[in-house]
């Protein structure tokens, strides 16, 4: 990772704050469910109105465009590409930042553990984009080789949250580790594949934005606002160089420090001293305002809170509620909104069927195939409290691609017919495999589980 990995007290992530690892993790499963349904509402609303009698006054919402900066030389964007530019950076940053963790403490972090759930996304994206391209072998529309790869890791959570607490926490951790794992992927791909022409300029002066925000990290700076502002810079200067500005959502997120700079025995010590320091500076009026002692040791406790926290888990807290209850809704809301009434015969267009076939069967298949080969050889082994059934399940719910495959199609295609087509095919598809995949899950874990 790009960064200092070794703060004033090196104490591994792993060991000095496991629960604070895990809490993210388990905030997430817990409001996964809620986040699937904000998803559900917005793509829902977007259809209604783009199939309204009124359709057009939705995408002339989309299409204006609202500026910031000086009143003579603003930096315009329509709200469709405040959306997708700049909004869906922090969504890239969530995920830089998850991506981060999961190697460092997850899933991902020894190989053992990690071989199962990477060999697996793999085939979940290997597969896909083959069948993809079976419909599409050549034109412009086999640029959209990249849509059915992706797994929308809030929908396929939440789905798998609303089958209730019988769900093995094993299977829960397999899917994050595998959407993220296929995050990875989607970035790596958007990066090398759909980035347009590059300007030198701006990409240089990105490359010295960033270079500065490893130094803050070297240098131990562990308050977050430097690096967030260094990071709108880095946002506008990839923007402006050509290459997706999500992109540089992912290269911030890879700064961020992932240390802490005391351990949990000295916090542990250091907080029971203030604590005895608090109670002592007591004045007898229950008031903290009238006690400077009380004052000294609150504010004293709040720094070595501060020790002992990483601050990539601080943001990552941060960026939770507005990522998943904001930004991914209101993406879903500009992106979703497809015109059904007279399209009939898109969805059995080749991308369309390109991009069904990739989520509803490549998806599965690769994942199965992949998983089961990597047991087979002794490379990896099954997940705590899985068997063959449930993994079936999950791999059904990761051909649920919507928001990241929404996000690839735009990218891929300018042609409207063709971006409708891929659109119908990917709700469509995103649909089904939902279905399919809590169905199957649904008679596979057993009645007496976890």
């Amino acid at each position: 990772m790009v960064g200092r990995e070794a703060e004033e007290h090196p104490m591994p992530l792993a060991a000095a704050a496991r629960p604070q690892v895990l809490k993210p993790f388990q905030d997430f499963v817990r409001t996964g469910s809620l986040s699937g349904i904000l998803l559900l509402v917005s793509a829902a609303a977007a259809l209604i109105w783009a199939n309204a009698p009124r359709y057009a006054s939705y995408f002339a919402l989309l299409e204006r465009r609202f500026g910031i900066g000086p009143t003579g030389h603003p930096f315009e964007l329509s709200l469709l590409g405040w959306c997708n530019d700049a909004f869906m950076a922090f969504f890239f940053l969530l995920v830089g930042l998850e991506i981060k963790r999961e190697f460092l403490v997850g899933e991902l972090a020894s190989a053992r553990r990690a071989a199962f759930p990477i060999v697996a996304a793999i085939g979940g994206m290997l597969v896909p984009a083959l069948l993809y391209l079976a419909f599409n072998p050549t034109g412009q529309a086999s640029a959209g080789w990249g849509i059915p790869m992706a797994t929308d890791i809030a929908f396929a959570l939440g789905i798998l949250s609303l089958l209730g607490p019988r769900v093995p926490l094993g299977l829960k951790v397999f899917l994050t580790a595998l959407a993220i794992v296929d995050d990875l992927g989607a970035v790596i791909v958007i990066a090398i594949f759909y980035t347009g022409t590059t300007h030198v300029v701006p990409l240089l002066l990105a490359g010295v934005t960033l270079g500065a925000l490893a130094l803050l990290n070297v240098a131990g700076v562990r308050r977050l606002t430097p690096y967030l502002v260094l990071g709108l810079v880095l946002w506008f200067t990839v923007h402006e160089a050509g290459i997706h500005s999500t992109i540089a959502g992912v290269l911030l997120a890879l700064t961020i420090p992932s240390h802490t700079r005391i351990n949990a025995v000295e916090f542990s010590n250091r907080a029971r001293e203030l604590i005895v320091e608090f109670d002592r500076a007591e004045t007898g009026d229950l008031l903290v305002i009238t006690s400077k002692g009380q004052q000294e040791a609150i504010h004293a406790l709040e720094m070595t809170s501060e020790q002992v926290q990483a601050p990539l888990l601080r943001l990552e807290h941060l960026l939770h509620g507005p990522v998943q209850y904001g930004i991914m809704p209101l993406f879903a809301f500009a992106n979703a909104g497809v015109r059904v009434v007279g399209t009939e015969s898109s969805l059995v267009l080749p991308v369309s069927l390109g991009v069904m076939s990739g989520l509803l069967l490549g998806k599965p298949v690769g994942i199965l195939l992949f998983s089961w080969l990597a047991v087979r050889l002794k490379v990896a082994v099954l997940p705590a409290e899985t068997s063959w059934r449930l993994i079936g399940g999950v791999a059904c719910l990761a051909g649920i691609g919507f928001t990241m495959s929404l996000f690839v199609a735009a990218l891929a295609f300018n042609a409207p017919e063709l971006q409708r087509s891929a659109k119908l095919g990917i709700i469509a598809a995103s649909t089904m495999a939902g279905l399919v995949g809590a169905f199957t899950l649904r008679r596979a874990i057993p009645r007496t589980g976890a």
